[in-house]
């Protein structure tokens, strides 16, 4: 299935930009660091990435993953992850409802899980296998809100 041309081309609104640029702030001022930053090669989602990068002095490195666009698999995502570095720190930048059932199927090993992650949410999973299966551990899930109020 391919996304409209619509759709991948279509922008972050205002709003959408400045509640990014409020949660990368704050996570900035959280010294929440990234070694890079993955995103869907539709554009809000590069937009918002890049958004993510300009805020942070010592900028994580950016890379556009086809396999994080809405119609992706979550097996080639998890397949890329366990090519990186054990203790890499990744942002993932992609699409619900891809994104919060990736993160359910690594932290429960299977498609049990179910969480939802808002728009301009972050989840930190730590992961501790690839194989046989995915296996992790959701270690928080904060909403722009929160993420806000925490580095007030």
């Amino acid at each position: 299935m391919t996304m409209p041309s619509k759709d991948f081309d279509r922008p972050l609104t205002e709003s959408g930009r400045d509640d990014i640029e409020t949660v990368a702030i704050s996570l900035r001022d959280l010294h929440v660091d990234f070694d890079r930053i993955a995103t869907s090669p539709l554009k809000r989602a590069k937009e918002t990435a890049e958004i993510v990068v300009s805020q942070y002095e010592s900028a994580p490195k950016l890379e556009i993953w086809d396999e994080l666009r809405p119609e992706g698999s979550k097996q080639d995502v998890i397949q890329r992850l366990s090519r990186l570095r054990q203790d890499a720190d990744i942002l993932i930048v992609g699409h619900e409802p891809f994104l919060s059932s990736l993160v359910g199927e690594i932290i429960s090993g299977g498609s049990t899980a179910r969480i939802g992650l808002k728009k301009g949410g972050i989840a930190k999973i730590q992961i501790h296998s690839f194989a046989p299966k995915p296996s992790g551990e959701l270690r928080w899930l904060l909403t722009p809100r929160h993420l806000k109020k925490m580095s007030s």
